[in-house]
């Protein structure tokens, strides 16, 4: 008789997961306790105490890892296997926390919209209705725990040790978001269209992970990810179950991350969600499924990798071409800004697919995952600020996004036109700025691992971003203001706050970019 083994639940190590999800909580129980006029300040509180505390937590774990694996790697595993907390882990947990808390700065933004909040009073309301009357001075504050639960499924998602944990924190980070972007006060048809469309195609492909999760359990008879590797190592001769099941769940992970040809929702989202809402998804949302999409290939099917590497190097390739050809004839900003996080996703995939072995890397160099990570980083703090930018260009119908609201614009605030040219040229990659640093390392570590095809590519989707980018700073600062010209309204500091850390970031990773490198490179490899 075999006794029962209780398994490790590494308490002290995934709090920060527990915190989050706690905050979640806590402002459940004040929406259901507190008048709906009390509710604000306590909410942001809560939300701001909870994402502080975790990522005072994520910096005391990361402190405190113990190295494994010939020291390559560091951390512990928990949960019965389900859940990793190792170095990679603990970098994305900064990243996600440190852009979620710029993110509730925008969702607690009220001046812009004359003392409430960017986000619906009633969210069941039909635009124009007596209802949405009624509701018009009111706050939403239910968006405060469902971001909280949602940062709760980002942190799960990179850490999640099997295939079934990691569908959960697909889950958990989704559902929030779903509801989310339908919560725009102004323009709620569009908000709840791309609310709509964002839930259909997201359940559609929640479907293919699922999918991909049972044909992978029916090769490998384990779901977690290590168990996986042995099966894949063992050649278990069920070869085109194993590519089957890897197909779907690569589906799914590739949605979320915005690659083509699965990137259809992420325009319409983008543009219909609450700025403040695309910010905060445009970062974490793509750390995290960034975060999860390594670890599956890395972990669970590295020794598979000549033959997920072609095929993610086509889908790079593509997301990078449509992401750039879409974004030159948009012209509605946070479009352009969403075929451009498009582009993006190629570039970083580039990155993933320079993986090698350690025996193949030289002293010194970059490996892949940590490429990936400051990409992240950089490609973080170049969105959020972008995004909190749009946010101050107004007239009286709200948000002017169209291009032609942003005619001479330089003209006419010279300062915010500037720093919107600085994020600008960080994702074009211009000398001097993060995004240059960024593109540099997932190139560097593309041509190391052979796929210099794909570096090609991206090179060319480069120079070709160059253009759009380009022409928002030409329509802003080199053509005459006209009287549709939007103009652009006085923020309060949380706004304030957002975009002056993002320009530091910008810069700070541009001009000195060697002690987040440094930082990724002390994360160490996955735990295997």
């Amino acid at each position: 008789m075999s006794e029962f083994t209780t398994p490790y639940m590494a308490y002290a190590e995934i709090w920060p997961i527990i915190v989050v999800l706690g905050a979640g909580i806590v402002g459940l129980a004040l929406e259901a306790f507190l008048p709906r006029g009390s509710r604000f300040l306590p909410q942001v509180a809560v939300a701001a105490l909870g994402l502080v505390a975790a990522l005072v937590g994520t910096v005391y774990v990361g402190a405190d890892l113990d190295e494994v694996a010939d020291r390559d790697a560091q951390g512990v595993i928990g949960g019965a296997g389900s859940v990793v907390v190792d170095g990679p882990t603990v970098f994305l947990w900064g990243l996600v926390l440190v852009f979620a808390g710029l993110g509730l700065l925008l969702f607690a933004e009220r001046r812009l919209e004359q003392g409430v909040s960017a986000f619906a009073g009633q969210a069941a309301a039909l635009p124009g209705t007596e209802a949405e009357k009624r509701t018009q001075g009111l706050e939403h504050t239910e968006i405060y725990p469902l971001m909280m639960f949602a940062v709760g499924g980002m942190l799960l998602f990179p850490a999640s040790g099997d295939l079934l944990t990691m569908f959960v924190a697909l889950e958990v980070l989704s559902l929030p978001l779903y509801l989310m972007t339908g919560l725009a006060r102004r323009r709620r048809l569009l908000s709840q269209e791309a609310a709509l469309k964002y839930f259909l195609l997201g359940a559609f492909s929640s479907g293919f992970f699922l999918y991909g999760i049972a044909l992978t359990y029916g090769f490998a008879g384990s779901m977690d990810l290590a168990a996986i590797d042995v099966a894949v190592r063992s050649d278990l001769g069920n070869r085109g179950l194993m590519l089957m099941g890897l197909a779907m769940l690569a589906v799914g992970l590739l949605f979320k991350v915005g690659a083509a040809p699965f990137q259809a929702w992420t325009p319409d989202v983008y543009q219909g969600a609450p700025t403040a809402v695309t910010a905060f998804m445009a970062a974490c949302t793509k750390i995290a499924a960034f975060g999860a999409l390594l670890r599956l290939f890395y972990v669970a099917f590295g020794a598979e990798r000549w033959t997920w590497m072609p095929v993610l190097g086509g889908v790079a390739a593509l997301t990078m071409l449509v992401g750039v050809l879409m974004a030159i004839v948009q012209t509605d900003v946070k479009r352009m800004l969403a075929w451009s996080a498009v582009a993006h996703t190629g570039f970083l995939l580039t990155g993933v697919i320079g993986v090698q072995s350690p025996t193949e890397l030289a002293d010194g160099q970059v490996t892949s995952l940590q490429a990936v990570m400051f990409y992240l980083a950089t490609y973080g703090f170049a969105t959020v600020g972008a995004f909190a930018v749009v946010m101050l260009v107004r007239d009286a119908s709200g948000e002017a996004t169209g291009m032609d609201r942003w005619v001479g614009l330089g003209r006419r605030s010279p300062l915010v036109a500037g720093v919107f040219s600085l994020f600008l040229l960080s994702m074009a990659g211009i000398p001097l700025t993060a995004g240059f640093t960024g593109k540099w390392s997932v190139f560097v570590v593309a041509m190391s691992a052979g796929m210099w095809p794909v570096v090609l590519v991206a090179i060319l989707a480069s120079v070709l971003g160059v253009f759009f980018y380009v022409r928002q700073i030409k329509i802003m600062f080199f053509s005459a203001p006209t009287e549709a010209s939007a103009s652009v309204v006085t923020p309060s500091p949380l706004v304030v706050t957002v975009i002056t850390v993002g320009v530091i970031g910008t810069l700070a990773l541009g001009l000195v970019p060697g002690p987040v490198l440094d930082l990724a490179s002390h994360a160490g490899q996955f735990i295997r």
